[in-house]
């Protein structure tokens, strides 16, 4: 990845200097993997782009994890923004992201708040904000009153909770938006939503299956 953002060796003057060369040449992006699953809906191809970048956290002064959380959600950036992929290539030899035009849904567990958290600046808004992603921004109010009940470190937070997909309790970093389906603009959502039951209601005994909450986005494809 060309400009990647490396970590720092905190004993040394140099940047981005954690890694030695011979490290760089074979450590690979993906923490996990990084998927482009086509699927033919109604005639038309819509690019499943999922992956589950490293935590942003269980490092130090580096900053390894952060830095590469970064550079993995980077990489969807640039694979759905025109001009931006021509690094990339394939095992074929096939260089480039999506072709402009392309239907394409970027999805999973990508550990990094535009907000909050220990994620490094901009990680989560690079993705947000590349030009051809539509961010519909599902909600709960689940989110919100687990905010309110659990305090602690949700009570510094600058996001807005209606928008938290993860329940870290009131612990550091507390609860994050960092769950996510993001359409293309070529595709038209109609719904969306977080599955976070408040607690009393009837589905509150399902909200505890993961401390991840189910996020949706219902979508026409034109």
């Amino acid at each position: 990845m060309p400009g990647a953002t490396l970590p720092d060796d905190p004993a040394t003057p140099e940047r981005g200097d954690w890694y030695s060369d011979e490290i760089l040449d074979v450590l690979r992006l993906s923490s996990k993997s990084h998927w482009d699953v086509p699927i033919e809906v109604g005639g038309r191809t819509v690019h499943l782009l999922a992956a589950h970048p490293t935590p942003p956290s269980f490092d130090g002064e580096e900053d390894r994890n952060g830095t590469r959380n970064h550079d993995e959600i980077r990489f969807w950036a640039d694979y759905v923004t025109p001009g931006k992929g021509r690094y990339i290539y394939d095992d074929e030899g096939g260089r480039g992201g999506l072709e402009p035009g392309e239907r394409f849904v970027i999805a999973g567990d990508y550990n990094a708040d535009p907000h909050d958290g220990d994620s490094v600046d901009a990680a989560a808004t690079q993705l947000l904000d590349a030009p051809l992603v539509r961010d519909t921004r599902p909600a709960s109010e689940g989110a919100v009153v687990a905010a309110e009940q659990q305090g602690g470190a949700n009570d510094e937070h600058t996001g807005p909770a209606r928008l938290d997909t993860a329940d870290f309790d009131d612990a550091s970093p507390g609860n994050l938006r960092i769950d996510y389906v993001l359409p293309s603009r070529g595709l038209i959502p109609h719904a969306d939503g977080v599955f976070w039951p408040e607690p009393g209601s009837e589905l509150a005994r399902l909200g505890d299956a993961s401390d991840h909450h189910l996020v949706s986005v219902d979508l026409f494809v034109p």
